[in-house]
């Protein structure tokens, strides 16, 4: 029985680490999803802030208040897209270059595309 037992042992500790995999996936699918509706909202706000700046031209008044609501609103959806690029390199084991956006394999000293010194986060992984 004593391989009877080593093989279903094997078995469970398999399963344990496809199922740990695949809601690994299921998080970066939903962050992916994530991205792209920021994407897509960040394209929104880059066409109001043309609606705003043509208008204003047109009708030769100052929109400069309008004008930095835009754009502060496109920050801070630029900031919540980072922040999720971040979660999806982590989950993925990878380091981002600050420099040139370029993802490398996590531990890795520097850029792989560029050269850059890469920061190195320090996590209880």
């Amino acid at each position: 029985m004593g391989l009877f037992e080593d093989v279903v042992v094997n078995a469970k500790s398999a399963v344990t680490v496809v199922g740990k995999k695949a809601g690994q996936i299921v998080d970066i699918s939903k962050l992916r999803i994530s991205a792209a509706e920021l994407n897509g909202e960040i394209n929104k706000r880059y066409e109001a802030l043309g609606r705003v700046v043509y208008d204003a031209h047109k009708t030769e008044d100052s929109a400069e208040e309008l004008i930095q609501e835009c754009v502060s609103a496109i920050d801070e959806l630029y900031e919540q897209l980072d922040a999720v690029n971040e979660q999806i390199s982590a989950l993925r084991r990878r380091t981002v270059c600050k420099v040139c956006g370029e993802q490398n394999p996590q531990g890795a000293s520097y850029c792989c595309k560029c050269g850059t010194k890469l920061e190195q986060s320090v996590r209880g992984e």
